[in-house]
């Protein structure tokens, strides 16, 4: 365990010490305040509606959903050189010789990123501060709200992490990961929309925004800690065995 702590901490201080990952924080933080103050409405559609609107209730949960759809895009952002930039620069070699599991390397690299995403998030917390200002938000859902965040992140990170594992590229691993997270959040979605019985019920086991929606209502829901809990464990594992047959090539 302190091997997996260690490596973490290196990778969290990689984090810090990245103009990339301060860019990506910089557009995820931007875009959480943008969807805030304005929400989203391409073309005319309102997609997200605004939290501070004029004569509207004021709600965290569209801030929150806005969120989880950003981060199809920014946790393989976030994961990219997690492996690729090992296997690109040859450390690789290096890291599996040194006295630590292929199990440790992987947890180790996922709590890294886990806590510069916990980071980014701690960020958003200004606009609860701004929102408590103007209204009385309900620290429930607010609570309720982040802890989905967390669990989301846990398993979007997780699935962006195998994506790195497979290639040096990491412009192949963010295209890998987006195609992923957008089958499990948008992809779904539309299945759920326009087909008919069993097998929108089966889209929406397999939806993660639709799981995540409840955290962003206020209900901590067992299904969806389920969810994101063994999709994070999943990917986690299949991220040890890609490590593990790169040994025999």
């Amino acid at each position: 365990m302190l091997k997996t702590l260690v490596l973490a901490r290196r990778e969290l201080a990689a984090y810090f010490f990245s103009p990339v990952a301060y860019v990506i924080g910089a557009l995820f933080l931007s875009g959480s305040a943008a969807v805030f103050f304005f929400g989203l409405s391409p073309l005319g559609i309102p997609i997200f509606e605004p939290v501070l609107a004029s004569g509207a209730t004021a709600s965290l949960r569209p801030l929150f959903e806005a969120m989880a759809a950003i981060m199809v895009f920014a946790a393989p952002l976030l994961t990219m050189r997690l492996m690729s930039e090992e296997f690109r620069s040859g450390t690789i070699e290096t890291l599996m010789t040194a006295p630590v599991t292929d199990a440790q390397v992987v947890l180790g690299k996922f709590l890294g990123v886990m806590g510069f995403y916990a980071a980014l998030l701690a960020g958003t917390t200004v606009l609860l501060a701004v929102m408590a200002v103007y209204s009385q938000p309900d620290l429930g859902v607010a609570a309720s709200g982040y802890i989905g965040m967390l669990l989301l992140g846990a398993a979007f990170l997780a699935v962006g992490l195998f994506a790195s594992t497979l290639t040096e590229y990491q412009i192949v691993a963010v295209i890998v990961g987006v195609a992923m997270l957008s089958a499990f959040a948008l992809l779904t979605q539309f299945l759920m929309t326009h087909l008919g019985e069993p097998w929108n019920l089966l889209a929406a086991r397999l939806s993660a925004l639709d799981y995540f929606r409840s955290f962003a209502r206020g209900t901590l829901d067992t299904r969806g800690l389920a969810f994101f809990l063994t999709t994070a464990a999943l990917f986690l594992f299949l991220s040890i065995k890609t490590l593990e047959s790169r040994r025999w090539r």
